[in-house]
């Protein structure tokens, strides 16, 4: 026997072994969609290895009725199709496209090797069903409905043993299977690895033409497209829903199934993108005019995951509808509107806050120290009809707890010993009219959460040594970065308080979490420019990569210390990357491992290295291979002082 019928023989009793659950030992892990295939084709199509069949090319009518019944489709799909085998073409393969039945209905592949490619199977009218031509990759994918590549001894058929086939479903907009999607070669390295990036390549063309197909089908319909990036969504943005104005969801392609899949408001799924998405139908027919890349940020309510989506509109009528955009059209607050750009969640919370600003309920603000929530309430209380009074803020965990109640509720003249000769009005009767901003409410003490109980019930104080209660009228924001229901849980607050606080509640996320990230970090920058706690400064492109990397744990605070702190290290009236401190660098220099994290030794050349630079920090920090601020931190660790003459 030649080798080849060697090779053969072995591939045979494997088939056979497998198929009768007896694995060889040598069987490689994972290949149980090959077991199954071969197991499908000896039991219920009564195929036989040892008897392989020659390549069944329909006729030309049969392939016509073929390609007639996907017309449509193949029109869209042409391009895409023509573009893979250009990137394959030299490498040596052919590629196959077939509808949900396996009949190639076009191909494209090199003429000099037609004899042998039609031989094989690899042409047009080639049937490639697992029925007839046993385990492949377009046969196995139709009935495994996935992608899989079938290399070399993966075939059933042991004549075709030296291909290699990598085959991806494509989906109609109702999920169900359109068209396979294959590349093949005659020959190829033994390894199955070899095949991955074939295999991926693949996957990505046939998604990009069921999109186009979705696309396509969809044109006189509004479609709400969405990716992970912001930058790509408009281009390649793997999410597609069809909705109606009433944003009732029509079709999507596989990606926004899945997508579908995972939120369980109901058996049959949610029907209606905005429970996919948690917004408002105003959110998704305001994209087009809310920013100038027309892009907005959504969030997914299942997973939270934040995407990015852009509105494809029907080119047969303007945008969305009067109806629609009159819908999207939200009163317009700047005081609230600077606070965010187009973080889903800030958006809904801003959005709570206009409509609340001129209401008498409680508010409560939670979010993590640092993320601005006294930056909310003062916002809140500057657009409300209270804006002409006082805001007065109290921190409840900086006050001592000896203090907090005369600080709070005020005292009569001679109530304790120290006290003022004509008493004093307390935080709370100076918010009479305006706003009273209680932060970290959490760390109140029982005794006095009692008493601001009282306060909120019956609108008047007692101050300390005082016969008789004062009237007040204020409106009460509450802030925390605590789990208060724990807290009311364990009896270190009052769950009457909490309810009285919390007539809505306003959500805060952490820097980290803010799809706007680059928004905040420039109002910010400019907030500090414009108070005059900082001159006028840029920031250039690889510092505002550098800031949106790092994940914040200070939050809105910890930004303004490094953006201070890169002002004062900066020259030129710019920050660049090597300017931010250390922390926010999300990449440390390799190359400066070498120099222990504290410095250079007490003997070290340091000082000696930034007299020969004329104290230039930047030329000695190249000379190190570290930042800026790290040759500051070594100077203020050994004590070098930068001579008043020098430059920086």
């Amino acid at each position: 026997m030649t080798t080849q019928q060697l090779e053969q023989r072995r591939h045979i009793d494997t088939v056979l072994n497998v198929a009768g659950d007896i694995a060889p030992a040598d069987w490689p892990t994972g290949m149980e969609l090959i077991g199954r295939s071969w197991k499908r084709c000896i039991e219920e199509y009564g195929l036989d290895p040892a008897r392989p069949r020659s390549a069944r090319i329909v006729t030309q009518q049969t392939l016509r009725e073929h390609q007639d019944s996907v017309d449509e489709f193949l029109n869209v799909a042409r391009a895409g199709v023509e573009q893979l085998y250009g990137a394959i073409a030299k490498l040596g393969y052919v590629l196959l496209l077939t509808d949900h039945r396996g009949i190639t209905v076009q191909y494209l592949g090199d003429n000099r090797y037609d004899r042998l490619l039609r031989k094989a199977g690899l042409y047009l009218g080639a049937d490639w069903s697992e029925q007839y031509a046993g385990t492949c990759a377009v046969g196995t994918c139709i009935q495994e409905q996935q992608a899989l590549t079938c290399h070399r001894v993966d075939h059933f058929d042991a004549t075709h043993i030296n291909l290699t086939c990598t085959s991806a479903p494509i989906r109609d907009p109702a999920g169900n299977l359109l068209a396979v999607l294959d590349i093949s070669a005659l020959d190829s390295p033994h390894a199955r690895s070899s095949q991955n990036f074939a295999l991926h390549l693949t996957q990505l063309y046939a998604r990009m033409i069921e999109d186009a197909y979705f696309l396509r089908r969809y044109r006189h319909q509004m479609i709400f497209r969405c990716d992970t990036s912001r930058e790509f969504v408009q281009v390649n943005g793997q999410y597609l829903f069809a909705i109606s104005e009433e944003g009732e969801i029509e079709a999507t392609n596989s990606a926004a199934r899945g997508v579908m899949a995972k939120p369980q408001a109901s058996a049959d799924g949610p029907s209606n993108v905005t429970t996919v998405f948690e917004c408002d139908l105003q959110d998704i027919w305001s994209i087009p005019y809310d920013h100038d890349d027309q892009v907005k940020a959504f969030r997914h309510a299942a997973s939270g995951e934040t995407v990015f989506a852009a509105l494809i509109q029907p080119r047969h009528r303007n945008a969305v509808s009067v109806s629609a955009v009159s819908r999207a059209t939200e009163e317009s607050v700047p005081e609230l509107d600077a606070l965010a750009a187009d973080d889903p969640v800030m958006r809904r919370t801003l959005g709570l806050a206009k409509r609340l600003r001129n209401r008498d309920v409680g508010l409560l603000i939670l979010g993590e120290t640092g993320t601005g929530k006294e930056v909310l309430a003062r916002a809140v209380h500057e657009t409300s009809r209270r804006a002409r009074h006082a805001f007065v803020a109290v921190n409840c965990a900086a006050i001592p707890e000896s203090l907090i109640e005369s600080e709070l509720f005020g005292y009569a003249p001679g109530a304790f010993t120290g006290a003022r000769a004509r008493g004093m009005r307390g935080l709370i009767q100076q918010a009479d009219g305006g706003t009273l901003f209680l932060d970290e409410i959490g760390d109140m003490p029982l005794p006095l959460q009692t008493r601001l109980l009282r306060v909120l019930a019956e609108g008047e104080i007692l101050p300390v040594g005082a016969d008789s209660p004062v009237k007040v009228n204020c409106r009460v924001i509450a802030a925390t970065h605590q789990n208060l229901e724990q807290r009311i849980e364990r009896g270190d607050f009052r769950a009457d308080l909490f309810y009285r606080l919390n007539g809505a509640t306003l959500r805060l996320p952490s820097l980290q979490q803010r799809a706007d990230r680059q928004h905040v970090i420039q109002r910010v920058l400019a907030r500090l420019v414009d108070q005059g706690q900082l001159p006028a400064v840029r920031l250039r492109a690889d510092a505002m990569s550098a800031l949106l990397a790092y994940h914040w744990p200070g939050n809105i605070r910890q930004l303004v210390n490094a953006l201070t702190f890169a002002e004062a290290t900066c020259d030129n009236g710019e920050i660049t990357v090597n300017d931010l401190p250390e922390e926010c660098l999300r990449d440390k220099s390799s190359a400066g491992s070498s120099v222990d994290s504290a410095g250079p030794g007490v003997d070290s050349p340091l000082r000696a290295a930034l007299q020969a630079a004329d104290w230039n920090i930047s030329e000695v920090a190249r000379e190190y291979r570290v930042s800026r601020p790290t040759i500051y931190r070594w100077m203020q660790q050994q004590g070098i002082v930068q001579p008043r003459y020098a430059g920086k």
